[in-house]
């Protein structure tokens, strides 16, 4: 089968296919209707000797001032967490990045579409001097002029820090650039107090906003159905502000030999389900950045807990506040190499808590916000959940095998009647922290096929440690690098081979009891990991996919 092209994936698949045809029919309707509103009122018959100039940049403003109200949606977070398990199948909720990103491509074209067509009607104003001014006074001495062009500026600034290759290198530009958004919406709400758009020569202003008279300026009033868009994300974020200030503890820093600094907080009115994900502000680190990170605890757990990698300027910070610097995290990763190369337990679920009153000094303040929803919670709505993690990516579903081990000591998962963990590492030392609880949850199991665990090590193996697991696997009912009954598979999933045998299974009744008395069988795959493993684990998902059984798949993020 040929490889899936980007415009195939992006364009052409039935859900985006869908999701295209009304997000640009939608603009190209706008467009028209602006165009189309300029070119026969009676009343502009004067500005439209400008001709295709005016009626360009009026279709286009109509179009940019859509796009700006529809911008904020996808990060109301709130009502997102609620609407998205019964609305998903309607909008992206899942991707609402994606989402906004796709709407800030629109408003870029169409800027640059409404900022040219906008240059030309004002060189034909001066030109034919259909009103007594200069082009250069329109641009830098009139509100529509002034707030255009202060809301290029911070486009500017604020696409080119969110490149991906900046905003990897330095959040921080990204994560304060992009908070001019607020600048550039209250310019938006008042781009039109230029009253540019009127059936007289001179503008018609008033004292109340939004500063001009309907009686002669005679714009479309776009500010009033797109500000409240606006209206809710702000009451959103006080909201948010509010809920971030509740009492919260750092009850403990642990440091694991895979170089995760796990954090436990305390915070009672906290209430989220497995899967979901949170923002957390350590002020002492930055008093104004919130970062995302996935929730590693389960509901039943007397705290909450993420588990940080040291990859960033923030994380780092982060890292030599709590005493646990790049250099503590090598000493202790380089220590469980060692330690696993000699057959030693460290590296094995050890890890090392940290003590403040060695350095004498406190652990530092945290905020917490959320939770917020992800697709990984609905996991137990399946017959058959298949959870994937690569490296960190394993993150999202520690806290619900966590859920699935206590729901098992009280007796019932729901649907769930199957769980698929795979677990993707590319070094030994990452399965130090994850382990405990891959024991814990194995140990637990009173059907043994109702969990399978599948770890593939991709790292290449030295000839001394594959001594070593040779004469400690012998006849041993562990696996020698896990301490699990599972087996340690060396090399990369081969995916289709793996989607292929479990839709087999299942279609001969021996996956699943009862399965032929099904009409349908839901397997639900949920990834986290690298964007190019998510591509061939979605392709497998796909080709397995029959009439009678249905593989789904859904992107975690960390």
């Amino acid at each position: 089968m040929a490889e899936e092209s980007w415009f195939q994936r992006e364009f052409l698949t039935p859900r985006r296919l869908a999701f295209n045809i009304l997000f640009y029919g939608l603009h190209l309707f706008f467009f028209g209707y602006g165009w189309y509103s300029q070119y026969s009122n009676a009343r502009l018959v004067g500005l439209n000797t400008l001709k295709w100039s005016v009626w360009t940049s009026r279709g286009a403003g109509l179009v940019l001032a859509f796009d700006g109200g529809l911008i904020l949606i996808p990060m109301l977070r709130n009502i997102i967490r609620f609407v998205r398990p019964k609305l998903s199948w309607l909008f992206p909720a899942d991707e609402n990045i994606w989402f906004h990103r796709q709407v800030a491509y629109s408003m870029a074209f169409w800027a640059m579409v409404h900022t040219t067509a906008h240059y030309v009607n004002f060189i034909n104003v001066e030109r034919t001097q259909i009103r007594k001014v200069t082009a250069q006074d329109i641009h830098y001495k009139q509100a529509g002029g002034i707030t255009g062009h202060f809301m290029l500026l911070i486009m500017l600034i604020m696409y080119t820090t969110a490149h991906h290759k900046i905003r990897r290198q330095c959040f921080e530009a990204f994560w304060y650039t992009h908070h001019l958004a607020f600048f550039f919406m209250i310019a938006l709400y008042t781009h039109a107090t230029g009253c540019f758009v009127r059936d007289s020569v001179e503008p018609d202003y008033i004292l109340a906003f939004p500063f001009y008279s309907t009686d002669h300026c005679l714009g479309y009033f776009s500010w009033r159905f797109i500000i409240w868009p606006g209206i809710l994300y702000f009451c959103e974020r006080v909201w948010r502000e509010v809920r971030a200030r509740k009492a919260t503890r750092l009850s403990k820093v642990l440091i694991h030999p895979s170089g995760a600094m796990e954090l436990r907080m305390i915070k009672p009115s906290f209430k989220y389900v497995p899967g979901q994900w949170l923002f957390i502000q350590v002020p002492d680190v930055s008093r104004y950045q919130w970062h995302p990170f996935t929730i590693t605890s389960a509901p039943d757990d007397p705290y909450v807990s993420v588990h940080i990698r040291q990859v960033g300027d923030w994380t780092q910070a982060l890292g030599e506040r709590l005493g646990a610097g790049p250099s503590v995290v090598t000493a202790l990763t380089s220590a469980a190499m060692k330690g696993s190369e000699k057959g030693n337990s460290i590296g094995r679920g050890d890890f090392v808590e940290i003590d403040p009153t060695l350095e004498n000094r406190e652990l530092p303040v945290v905020r917490i916000d959320g939770p917020y929803g992800a697709p990984a919670e609905e996991f137990s709505s399946c017959e058959v959940a298949v959870l994937i993690g690569a490296g960190i990516g394993v993150t999202p579903f520690a806290s619900i095998l966590k859920h699935i081990w206590y729901r098992q000591r009280k007796g019932g998962i729901g649907s769930l009647k199957r769980v698929e963990f795979f677990w993707v590492c590319r070094d030994t030392p990452s399965f130090g922290w994850f382990q405990t609880l891959l024991q814990e949850v194995e140990a637990a199991q009173a059907d043994p096929n109702f969990l399978r665990i599948n770890i593939y090590l991709t790292q290449k193996i030295g000839e001394d440690m594959l001594w070593n697991i040779a004469i400690n696997d012998a006849g041993a009912d562990y696996d020698p690098l896990t301490l699990l009954r599972s087996r340690t598979t060396f090399g990369r999933p081969d995916w289709k081979s793996i989607f292929g045998k479990m839709r087999e299974a299942i279609d001969n009744g021996s996956y699943l009891p009862g399965s032929k008395s099904q009409l349908k069988t839901t397997v639900g795959t949920y990834f986290c990991g690298p964007g190019v493993l998510a591509k061939a684990i979605k392709k497998a998902t796909e080709e397995a996919t029959t009439s009678t059984i249905q593989f789904t798949f859904a992107k975690v993020r960390y």
